[in-house]
């Protein structure tokens, strides 16, 4: 069992779960892509029933009954959640209290992925 725990950058919205994680994804998706305002978006998945949450959280609808939240002080985007998936929700993992915990398992979407990620490592880092 899974015991994870999230803000958002301003602290006003918290979130904690324990459970199983249903699914831990890199998404690569324009949808993706552009709800974020990054090439790819990893999340996690958690049932619903066990998520919490709490302070300000706004809504967008950003496809028919797919709803992305965010914090309404800080705009962090949290989490989304789709009638696809009624059971669950997807919470993004840069919310992590701990990043190390994040570990994906797939990437999904890969037809939509940036072509310059793969050259990340041959380019100067500093």
């Amino acid at each position: 069992m899974a015991r994870l725990s999230g803000t958002c950058m301003c602290r006003a919205v918290t979130w904690s779960y324990f459970g199983e994680t249903t699914r831990n994804l890199v998404c690569h998706c324009t949808d993706c892509q552009k709800a974020t305002s990054a090439p790819f978006a990893a999340f996690i998945g958690m049932m619903h029933d066990k998520f919490e949450l709490a302070g300000p959280v706004t809504h967008y609808e950003s496809s028919a009954e797919t709803f992305r939240g965010f914090c309404a002080r800080c705009g962090t985007r949290l989490y989304f959640r789709s009638e696809k998936w009624p059971d669950e929700i997807h919470v993004y993992a840069h919310t992590l209290r701990n990043p190390e915990d994040y570990h994906p398992t797939a990437q999904v979407m890969t037809k939509s992925k940036a072509l310059w990620l793969c050259e990340l490592d041959a380019i100067p880092v500093f």
